[in-house]
């Protein structure tokens, strides 16, 4: 049976030794390896404790590989399993590499989804629907999906949902009323809000505009309405175009025949 002739310390990598076997280097182990199997000058080893010596090193290696990763920021179970499979290690290592993290308490799904919901809500307004997509891509169970769910109150949903339509409501003037309520309804329904959250938010919101607003609203949209469809139709085609292209926006009829009274007068001119 080989006999331990001679233990070094690493020098790029202080915390790994190399063990020499019968004068010839053997394998190299971290630090925490020789410490749990007693690695000292002069003792044998069995070829299974060397096979031990070895997964276990693998083990370190790999919870090593995982911290570097979580210091960045932190991560579901399944992105550091996947992390570590990509990476090349066995699944019995990786598997026993992720006990430890969680033992260690470096890896909390139920910490890490909490923290995903209020990133989520804060920085990006986001919504349950959407959170939950994100959770599910994150691996995280169905089951502590809803849990943590549970704590985004529709009263909470309703107040995120109306920051964000208000910020939305101070976005493109030349809107018609109808057309943001469009808008940012279904900015609201890409982040995950129910129908009924998206009403409640939408009813703190002021659409109306004024009379100059409205002058200003028509002629910017009867004006890019014009200049698409004069390319290609003329009379009673163009008119007809555009009085369809305005009012699909929101433009009330007395403001249509008013903007193309404006533009047959112009054309007489």
């Amino acid at each position: 049976m080989p006999v331990i002739t001679k233990i070094t310390q690493q020098k790029r990598d202080p915390e790994r030794f190399n063990i020499f076997l019968d004068k010839k280097y053997a394998f190299s182990v971290h630090e925490s390896v020789l410490v749990k199997f007693e690695l000292t000058k002069g003792i044998t080893l069995e070829d299974w404790s060397i096979e031990d010596m070895v997964y276990e090193d693998e083990i370190e290696k790999a919870f090593n590989r995982a911290l570097h990763y979580l210091g960045f920021r932190m991560r579901s179970e399944y992105e550091v399993k996947q992390k570590l499979l990509d990476s090349g290690y066995g699944e019995a290592v990786v598997l026993e590499a992720i006990v430890k993290l969680r033992r260690l308490g470096f890896l909390n799904d139920e910490t890490f989804s909490k923290a995903l919901l209020e990133t989520q809500k804060k920085t990006s307004g986001q919504g349950p629907r959407a959170i939950q997509q994100r959770l599910h891509q994150k691996g995280i169970s169905k089951e502590l999906q809803e849990q943590v769910l549970s704590e985004y109150s529709s009263d909470e949903q309703v107040e995120v949902a109306r920051k964000m339509a208000e910020k939305e409501a101070r976005r493109n003037r030349t809107e018609s009323p109808r057309q943001k309520e469009t808008r940012i309804q279904n900015s609201l329904m890409r982040k995950g809000y129910s129908y009924d959250v998206i009403q409640e938010a939408l009813s703190f919101i002021e659409f109306e505009i004024d009379e100059d607003e409205w002058d200003e609203v028509t002629s910017t949209i009867g004006e890019k309405a014009w200049r698409r469809y004069a390319q290609r139709y003329s009379g009673f085609d163009l008119h007809n175009r555009v009085k369809r292209s305005m009012y699909q926006k929101g433009i009330p009829f007395d403001k249509i025949d008013a903007f193309i009274e404006k533009k047959e007068l112009e054309s007489d001119d």
